[in-house]
């Protein structure tokens, strides 16, 4: 049999588990909804190797034309998190936000000065006219909680402007 036939029938099937896995079934849990404030102990620490003091921030979110619900989730909370906590920043241009689809030729040049692969989330901090890149991954471990998300993703941002 076909090599490409066996690894595309693997990859299907891998995709398919994740989406069963993390797509849920369509519906909001509690944690999601609950206003309560995430206490502060429950936020992951926040690790970066990028420099505070930012002139600017991009915030890219690459994904595949086919998105599951966590990537798309991911994008959504991203974006959520820099227009309602940082208006002024995101108004001015200081934060910029971009959806980038890693399929697209388009897109060929972004994904290779991000060294993008699947789906990611990527913070770029502009300082001194120099690009600081950092992929961020502890967001995919929050994507069942939007709170916890944006508590986190706010306090990461706000570190480095």
């Amino acid at each position: 049999m076909n090599k490409f036939y066996i690894f595309g029938s693997i990859a299907i099937v891998l995709v398919m588990g994740l989406g069963f896995l993390f797509g849920g079934s369509g519906t909001v849990s509690k944690a999601e909804n609950d206003p309560t404030p995430t206490p502060v102990s429950s936020i992951p620490k926040i690790e970066t190797t990028l420099p505070s003091g930012a002139e600017k921030i991009e915030v890219l979110h690459f994904h595949a034309t086919q998105q599951c619900w966590s990537c798309i989730t991911v994008g959504e909370y991203a974006l959520k998190t820099i227009v309602d906590n940082f208006p002024d920043e995101y108004q001015s241009g200081k934060i910029t936000y971009k959806d980038v689809d890693g399929e697209l030729l388009e897109n060929r040049k972004i994904v290779e000065k991000f060294r993008a692969s699947g789906s990611s989330l990527f913070i770029n901090v502009i300082k001194d006219g120099q690009d600081h890149i950092e992929e961020d991954v502890t967001v995919w471990r929050l994507v069942n909680n939007q709170s916890q998300f944006i508590n986190y993703f706010e306090a990461k941002i706000k570190a480095l402007l």
